[in-house]
């Protein structure tokens, strides 16, 4: 019996012990086109054994590297891809230069500021507006998200106004005023007699009205009649 402590290490233990073996059997061929459909076919039966990687992009890429690695690089086949190397392989990555600034205000963050710089610099009247709402209803939300509880309208306008350093001013129930560019904007109604809504001495609610009465009078004359029906039957049924 084979134990593990006699065994070699298991260099990629996603694959298994099994593919490892493979592996050291496709080094041991010698020859060279024996030896690359062996390669091959390794390749087709390691996709297969760990299917997550068809979602990686280029996955044959990592596959054909994950056979050089588990051969500890003295695989000697042909691949489409660059072979890779030991230093390649634990070559470490550049440093990331991530950025060094931070919020003045932590609890609103950092896109609330830039938000805020923005209204600051605008120039037109209405957008500085718009921006300065949109910040106060932002602020509105981000309290009630965090506290669990309504704020009032003031202690937004305080707090945005303690930030900006009275350079916004928040006014809640704020609507922007209506341009001439808005008024041309908006669709235009025709206003022909056929759109407008009928009186009660229109012609239309006449003929409304006419044809409820005749419809009433056919279901009364519909019950005389039959009421009449029923009186002869239970005169004749008494003779």
């Amino acid at each position: 019996m084979e134990y593990n402590t006699t065994r070699n290490h298991l260099i990629m233990k996603e694959y298994g012990r099994n593919i490892q073996k493979m592996i050291e059997y496709v080094l041991s061929i010698e020859d060279m086109e024996h030896r690359q459909r062996n390669a091959m076919s390794l390749i087709e039966l390691m996709g297969t054994l760990n299917p997550h990687l068809r979602n990686v992009e280029d996955f044959r890429h990592k596959l054909w590297d994950h056979l050089f690695l588990i051969s500890d690089f003295k695989l000697d086949v042909e691949s489409p891809y660059p072979i890779p190397t030991r230093e390649t392989l634990k070559a470490k990555p550049e440093r990331l230069g991530y950025p060094k600034k931070y919020p003045r205000n932590r609890h609103f963050g950092k896109n609330l500021e830039i938000v805020i710089d923005k209204a600051i610099n605008e120039t037109n009247p209405e957008k500085k507006e718009g921006f300065t709402q949109c910040v106060g209803n932002y602020m509105k939300l981000a309290y009630s998200n965090w506290h669990k509880e309504s704020v009032h309208d003031d202690a937004i306008r305080a707090e945005l106004n303690s930030i900006t350093n009275g350079q916004l001013e928040f006014q809640p129930g704020y609507t922007p005023p209506v341009t001439a560019a808005a008024v041309a904007n908006q669709p235009n109604f025709n206003t022909n007699a056929e759109f407008q809504p009928r009186t009660s001495g229109s012609s239309g609610g006449s003929n409304k009205r006419k044809n409820f009465q005749q419809n009433k009078f056919k279901n009364n004359s519909g019950k005389s009649n039959k009421h009449n029906n029923n009186n002869k039957y239970n005169k004749n049924r008494n003779k």
